[in-house]
């Protein structure tokens, strides 16, 4: 099988989070994604995360019973720090036998030489799945110079370019602003009901 390993803080999913997963799951025919949800991102201030148990009830919500898409626990069972690299080598240990793609945007491609052990995390996946966004330009070969081997690895998507971010969301939420369609109708309503991100 060909499973797609989706990772992020998700706060909160948003349509966007699903229209690239939808793509990358038909463009790479893939027969499921694994949403992993990272407890707390190495690239971001903790103080700027929702709780955990916030996010999981909305990514919940979000999927509802879509039998492609499934909420990984596997960095919320494990301590941290959590890196995406590790995350991968434990994927590739619980199916050895899959072909494993790792899902990640092209502005994450270009901060890839950033992460921890990148030469590992393109060691543990078969592929790596980079869905474009919005004003992204990636200049590969600066990448493979950096990273040997990262090119034969690369699958892109491609997806419309929907300009929708979480930090966008929340800056709404907080100043009042509308995010009734940029949300899933179970997301929407849950952060509504129980007045979310009001903090931020």
């Amino acid at each position: 099988m060909r499973l797609g390993i989706f990772g992020g803080t998700f706060d909160p999913p948003h349509l966007g989070h699903l229209i690239l997963a939808q793509e990358a799951l038909w463009q790479l025919q893939l027969e499921r994604i694994f949403w992993l949800l990272t407890p707390v991102s190495p690239l971001k201030s903790p103080a700027s995360i929702s709780p955990l148990e916030q996010r999981m009830a909305l990514l919940e919500a979000a999927l509802g019973d879509n039998p492609d898409f499934e909420i990984s626990r596997l960095d919320i069972e494990r301590p941290g720090p959590h890196y995406a690299f590790e995350s991968m080598k434990h994927f590739k240990e619980n199916f050895p036998q899959e072909q494993l793609l790792y899902l990640i945007g092209g502005d994450s491609l270009q901060d890839l030489p950033r992460w921890k052990n990148p030469l590992d995390l393109i060691k543990f996946s078969d592929l790596i799945g980079v869905m474009d966004r919005p004003g992204e330009e990636v200049v590969l070969e600066k990448l493979e110079s950096q990273l040997p081997g990262l090119g034969a690895k690369l699958a892109w998507i491609e997806s419309p370019l929907i300009e929708i971010s979480g930090k966008m969301i929340r800056h709404r939420l907080k100043t009042g602003g509308p995010v009734k369609y940029f949300l899933p109708e179970p997301v929407y309503r849950m952060i509504k009901d129980k007045g979310l991100y009001k903090e931020f």
